[in-house]
């Protein structure tokens, strides 16, 4: 049988035009969602900690796309670019991000607490390696009470160290859990390089010694970000088995904004940005493979930018939490 001109097989996976072209726009409204907060951080409209996605798109795009519905992701506090690509509203995004009443947690969790059940968006944890063991739990909700369904669980090669995420390892392979475990290695954790702050690089086969079985992606690259996610999505849902996905990838910014990056070059960062650019990757992918023209790109920027400047301005507006909610879903 042959597949129509707009579907194309990369890798053994089926991608089709479309497809590609709303992946195109979710990681450019993710890029200027987050610079606009990055400015209104500067501008000191936010505050407490606020830590950018931008460089590293592609990976929670191009493994949200490969999801089906009812299956849920959990992430760490670099958070804000999966929240958007689940589908939630920016305008809530920003607005908690401005500590407004309108915001997804009220306004009162900020940057690293945010939390969309409806979209099966399981939050944001602001403690390292804290969304692991909860995603493993995720998992095993929905194998107890026999759902298709699959849980996503992001966390960063400075959490790949932790304790806790080694426990998660083996309860989810002992009782078979539908859990992906996926490794945004963007090679400095809070400051540190993997190669200073891990015995072995190798991120993907941390999962070995439980039966684990893992692969290394190159996370700047959005179309083999999807085919891997794809395939392994589709193992975990099948096998009810974990699996491990190391996606390389990179932060052009500091660890959060208040941290100036002195750990690294400009001239690694300025490489990163001309040569492993994830939005202009695909961009050229797009265009050398005409599926869209320059005129269509530029159409997709506008959309962006009017879509920041909308959550911007309905997070303006929204009021600040009510003093009452001072104590509500707060534990003491």
């Amino acid at each position: 049988m042959c597949m129509p001109k707009s579907v194309k097989e990369i890798a053994g996976i089926k991608v089709d035009n479309a497809m590609l072209k709303r992946a195109y726009q979710e990681m450019l409204l993710i890029r200027r969602f987050e610079e606009k907060a990055g400015q209104l951080y500067g501008m000191g409209q936010i505050g407490g900690f606020c830590h950018l996605y931008i460089g590293q798109e592609a990976v929670a795009t191009g493994v949200h796309l490969a999801l089906k519905e009812g299956d849920s992701v959990i992430t760490s506090y670099r958070d804000h670019g999966a929240m958007i690509v689940a589908g939630s509203d920016p305008g809530v995004v920003m607005a908690e991000l401005l500590g407004r009443a309108s915001g997804c947690s009220k306004g009162k969790g900020g940057s690293m607490h945010m939390f969309d059940l409806k979209r099966g968006f399981y939050g944001g944890h602001g403690i390292v390696g804290a969304q692991v063991p909860i995603g493993t739990g995720i998992a095993f909700a929905k194998k107890y009470m026999k759902k298709p369904n699959i849980c996503v669980t992001y966390f960063g090669d400075g959490a790949v160290n932790q304790g806790q995420v080694y426990e998660s390892f083996n309860i989810a392979k002992l009782w078979g859990l539908p859990v992906l475990y996926v490794i945004e290695n963007n090679e400095y954790s809070m400051g540190t390089s993997v190669a200073r702050g891990c015995s072995t690089v190798d991120l993907y086969k941390r999962g070995e010694s439980f039966g684990i079985e893992g692969r290394r992606i190159d996370g700047m690259d959005f179309i083999q970000v999807y085919s891997a996610a794809k395939e392994a999505v589709e193992f975990v849902r099948k096998n009810q088995q974990p699996l491990l996905l190391e996606m390389k990838t990179y932060r052009y910014r500091g660890h959060s904004m208040s941290d100036p990056a002195k750990y690294r070059s400009k001239e690694e960062v300025e490489e990163y940005k001309q040569k492993h650019d994830p939005i202009t990757l695909l961009e050229k992918y797009l265009l050398a493979n005409k599926i869209v023209k320059q005129a269509d790109l530029d159409a997709f920027e506008k959309i962006a930018i009017d879509k920041v400047k909308v959550a911007v301005e309905f997070a303006q507006t929204s009021p600040e939490p009510d003093e009452s909610e001072l104590m509500t879903d707060v534990c003491v």
